[in-house]
């Protein structure tokens, strides 16, 4: 079901938005515990090191990936919140159709490079067979990744964050389920949990697409729709490039970052990887929060209630803040007990080390109330070339910890690399924001520009 954001209460309509996001990204982050408890549990610390050596790569393309799809929306929400369905239908046209092409390219480039991929990020040689296992099935999965990121993006785009939601469940305990089956009954190891996961994706996907040529067919490009349109296919790609462009920029300071973590060993290793399904989880209202907001901005701006975009970027800032703050304390004072989920009992030394990344990273996780919600806020209105800039400072400044750091002060410099990284970027993207916001003030929403 479609929800026009343009009327009623900003804070209200960004949370009812963001409320069936936040379920399925804790859904999705407790599929992705399970599924490290799993590995974990029963391959052992090894081969959750195997599936968390290339988080950061991962993290980089598949990022890309969603980065693009979620760009593609931005001009869909802007033409619904202009009531200008002709020209959403077109966009969504010239949206599949790049999509497909740069799903085949990016799978083909980083299939055949993967094992390169892994020696550059210094895997350990006793991983290193199951990273690549486990890396090569992932990037095989990618069009089924963009199916569902483009048709979930498209869905949001228009208010319905609701059936994005049901369909991520699906994927989620289908995933769980073939998860079981293929690790502890199969005996797949390692290669049996991303068969499990690029097949849920591809079920989800599917499902996806045929639910929305069925129930939202006022969606669907009719035949005066489906033509191509070189000025629309710019515009999608100036939205979507630059999207992908920063998750992939952010990922480069995190591969930096993570390199050197690997160079540690495989302890710190291991403890990463748990750690950081930790953060991921508690980060998945931040995640809720700023897309409701983007897609609230993007639909006032098209329908030209610029003054209601302000309010909601406030409200929605103070509310992250406030979330940060709260579930910081908590990473402080539980992290050890959160990574025993992953880690066993007796592996004294990998929980110790997962116990102080996630306890320094949660003492200023309040920091990214104020970048995630600003950040996509800013892509929203339509300057995600602008936004970029907000990861290359993230990149350069994890990049820097991971070169000077982490020598210097070993797993210590793992832990505050995060930290380091927010406050860079965050010294960019608030005047951005402002710049923006003063734009916004003078330009009107054109569909094709």
């Amino acid at each position: 079901m479609t929800k026009d954001m343009t009327q009623g209460s900003p804070l209200k309509l960004i949370l009812q938005f963001a409320l069936p996001l936040l379920f399925g990204n804790l859904f999705q982050q407790a599929y992705n515990m399970v599924d490290a408890a799993i590995v974990g549990q029963y391959l052992g610390s090894n081969a959750l090191a195997s599936v968390g050596v290339s988080s950061s790569i991962q993290f980089l393309v598949i990022g890309f990936c969603l980065g693009i799809c979620t760009g593609f929306a931005v001009p869909v929400a802007q033409a619904f919140g202009a009531k200008d369905m002709d020209h959403l239908r077109q966009y969504i046209y010239i949206g599949f159709i790049l999509t497909a092409l740069i799903a085949a390219g990016v799978t083909a480039l980083t299939a055949s490079l993967t094992p390169q991929i892994l020696h550059l990020l210094k895997t350990p040689d006793e991983i290193f067979h199951g990273a690549w296992q486990y890396l090569f099935i992932i990037f095989l999965g990618i069009p089924f990744t963009m199916l569902y990121n483009l048709c979930s993006g498209i869905l949001r785009a228009v208010g319905d964050s609701r059936t994005p939601f049901l369909f991520l469940v699906l994927s989620s305990i289908l995933n769980i389920v073939l998860d079981l089956f293929t690790i502890i009954l199969l005996k797949w190891g390692v290669a049996g949990a991303a068969i499990a996961t690029i097949f849920s994706q591809a079920v989800s996907g599917v499902l996806c697409l045929i639910l929305m040529l069925r129930r939202f067919t006022y969606l669907m490009p009719t035949k005066e729709n489906r033509v191509w349109n070189q000025a629309m296919a710019r515009r999608l790609l100036t939205m979507g490039v630059p999207m992908g462009l920063q998750f992939s920029i952010t990922a480069i300071g995190s591969m930096v970052m993570q390199g050197a973590n690997n160079s540690l060993g495989t302890v710190y290793v291991s403890a990463f990887a748990s750690a950081m399904k930790i953060k991921q989880f508690c980060m998945c209202p931040f995640d809720a929060l700023s897309t409701g907001v983007s897609t609230f901005a993007s639909q006032n701006y098209g329908a030209g209630q610029k003054k209601r975009i302000r309010v909601g970027l406030k409200q929605g800032v103070l509310v992250g803040v406030l979330y940060g703050a709260a579930i910081g304390l908590v990473m402080i004072f539980f992290g050890r007990y959160m990574s025993m989920l992953f880690i066993p009992r007796t592996d004294i030394k990998v929980l110790d080390a997962s116990a102080q990344y996630v306890a320094c990273v949660g003492s200023c996780f309040w920091m990214l109330g104020i970048l995630n919600v600003v950040r996509l806020t800013v892509q929203g209105l339509g300057y995600s070339g602008r936004a970029i800039f907000s990861g290359v400072f993230e990149m350069f400044a994890r990049s820097l910890m991971g070169i000077f750091a982490v020598p210097v002060f070993k797993f210590w410099g793992i832990c505050f690399s995060d930290q380091v990284a927010w406050v860079a970027a965050i010294c960019y993207i608030v005047p951005t924001m402002f710049y923006v916001l003063k734009r916004v003030d003078k330009v009107d929403y054109k569909a094709v520009e």
